[in-house]
């Protein structure tokens, strides 16, 4: 009985793993994406004043002397950008790799995107 009673409950575990599994590893994303926090605050910001936050929080980062970013904060608009897919965060949202613009150059960073802006690469 106890046997019977496990089986479903593993296979319950087994289909929710897969489904917290990124849609795949390489993708192309055209939106808005940025640090977590930053963008949590541009997704609650009203239609009306999304441009109002974009243009008052560009995307910012520290940049080490290997360049390697952190501490990012803000937003940015990607257009067609290539990105390495990095894990789920909820629902609606997902961290990628993505090439980005920051003052002194272009660096890798880790930012936070909405899936639906997200296309699987063939």
């Amino acid at each position: 009985m106890a046997f019977a009673a496990g089986a479903p409950a593993q296979a319950q575990t087994s289909a929710s793993s897969a489904a917290s599994q990124p849609p795949c590893a390489i993708g192309v994303v055209s939106g808005i994406g940025g640090a977590a926090a930053s963008m949590r605050e541009y997704l609650a910001t009203p239609d009306r004043d999304k441009y109002r936050y974009l243009a008052d929080n560009p995307l910012q980062c520290r940049v080490s002397d290997e360049g390697r970013t952190s501490g990012c904060t803000g937003v940015t608009n990607l257009r067609r950008e290539r990105v390495s897919v990095y894990d789920d965060i909820d629902s609606t949202t997902m961290s990628v790799v993505a090439r980005v613009e920051l003052e002194h150059g272009t660096y890798p960073a880790i930012i936070v995107v909405r899936k639906q802006d997200v296309q699987c690469e063939q």
